[in-house]
């Protein structure tokens, strides 16, 4: 899925940008998915030489995946619905230990076209958990039709791992577009 993000960002860059840092460090990745369906995954595998980086995603679309395969807790689940910051994190560090990845990234939202959980649609959050074991989210609140609030998600997420990411100020004064 390549175009431009919500601001005009074309996530294939940011993919391409990020995966370079990742390379450069050493440091592997993976993608816990809900309303995105894969894209977040497919979109980091457009670019060359993303196995040398990406280990894989597990879409967790339904609750029960989230809480059975990501280990996200069944009573924040319950109590708070799947669109949750805490959720966000949750998968994030699920993905990142099911895995054996050093990053994790995750999103999950409504991308309509009815609310979910007591949100609107447009209610993302997507989150990053690193080497560390620190996880942190960020809610994005994105307009347009099914399709623009998944693509949107697609470029948050990636924009917070870029954010999270040592040396990324360097980086983001070398234009990078292809492989790494």
């Amino acid at each position: 899925m390549s175009g431009d993000g919500p601001e005009g960002t074309d996530p294939a860059l940011v993919a391409a940008q990020l995966l370079g840092l990742l390379s450069h460090a050493g440091q592997t990745l993976a993608a816990a998915e809900s309303l995105t369906g894969g894209l977040v995954a497919a979109e980091i595998t457009s670019v060359p030489g993303a196995s040398r980086v990406f280990r894989g995603g597990i879409t967790a679309y339904a609750t029960d995946v989230k809480r059975d395969v990501l280990g996200v807790d069944g009573a924040l689940l319950d109590e708070r619905g799947a669109v949750d910051p805490d959720v966000a994190r949750q998968m994030a560090r699920g993905v990142r230990a099911a895995l054996g990845t050093d990053w994790g990234v995750a999103t999950t939202g409504v991308a309509g076209p009815e609310p979910q959980d007591g949100q609107p649609v447009g209610t993302v959050f997507v989150a990053v958990a690193g080497p560390d074991g620190t996880a942190a989210a960020q809610r994005l609140r994105l307009d347009g039709d099914r399709a623009a609030v998944r693509a949107g998600s697609v470029t948050g997420v990636l924009e917070a791992l870029l954010g999270e990411l040592p040396g990324n100020a360097a980086a983001q004064d070398t234009e990078q577009a292809g492989g790494f």
